[in-house]
């Protein structure tokens, strides 16, 4: 009966863990040995993804001598690393090829092939004053409005594209048209006035007037 059988070692309460990665995993390939091969080590250019199989001591005296340009000129090699900057993917300059001039001509590129900075292509027509709700430059200002700020605008009687000369010239018509002083002493818009004067400081404070 042979004790070192691996029917014994399902039996045993610490079975022999060499034996079973020897069982379970590659030998090592470095020759003469045959521990487990736990241990990946890459085979080389133009082999790539593929691996040899090492112990640990055998990994570690590959490695010390692995040279992946092993037998290639000098100049590949710094043409390769050259290109291993991007990628090794093809590179081109901008407006080097017909696909860019004709972008760019759309674009609103200059014939000599120099475009404007801020030019766009915008063939759905999602964006300016063609888009739906779009604004052509200086129509409005350009800020947030907060519904504190659209509510005193509405008290105004003003929209959100006013402009601070339009809220301040709104303001004083209004205050000429409810003050006491310009309706015979009538105080029954005083509150309206009062709303009014409220709106507007709420407005210089915010920045909008």
């Amino acid at each position: 009966m042979k004790l070192d059988s691996k029917f014994f070692d399902r039996l045993r309460v610490k079975p022999d863990e060499n034996r079973l990665l020897r069982e379970s995993c590659p030998v090592c390939e470095w020759q003469g040995c045959r521990e487990p091969g736990l241990y990946p080590a890459p085979k080389g250019r133009n082999r790539e993804g593929q691996y040899h199989r090492f112990c640990l001591d055998h990994v570690r005296e590959y490695n010390k001598g692995y040279n992946y340009f092993a037998g290639l000129p000098e100049e590949e090699v710094v043409k390769h690393q050259k290109s291993d900057t991007i990628g090794h993917r093809p590179t081109w300059f901008i407006g080097a090829n017909a696909w860019s001039r004709n972008r760019g001509r759309q674009n609103g590129a200059h014939p000599g092939g120099f475009t404007h900075r801020f030019a766009a292509f915008d063939p759905m027509g999602l964006f300016g004053e063609d888009a739906p709700g779009g604004k052509t430059p200086g129509s409005g200002p350009e800020r947030p409005i907060h519904r504190a700020a659209r509510k005193c605008l509405r008290e105004l009687d003003l929209e959100d594209s006013a402009t601070k000369a339009d809220i301040k010239a709104r303001f004083k018509e209004l205050v000429k048209r409810l003050h006491p002083d310009h309706n015979q002493g009538d105080r029954t818009s005083e509150d309206k006035l009062r709303e009014v004067i409220q709106a507007y400081n709420y407005l210089r404070q915010a920045g909008l007037a």
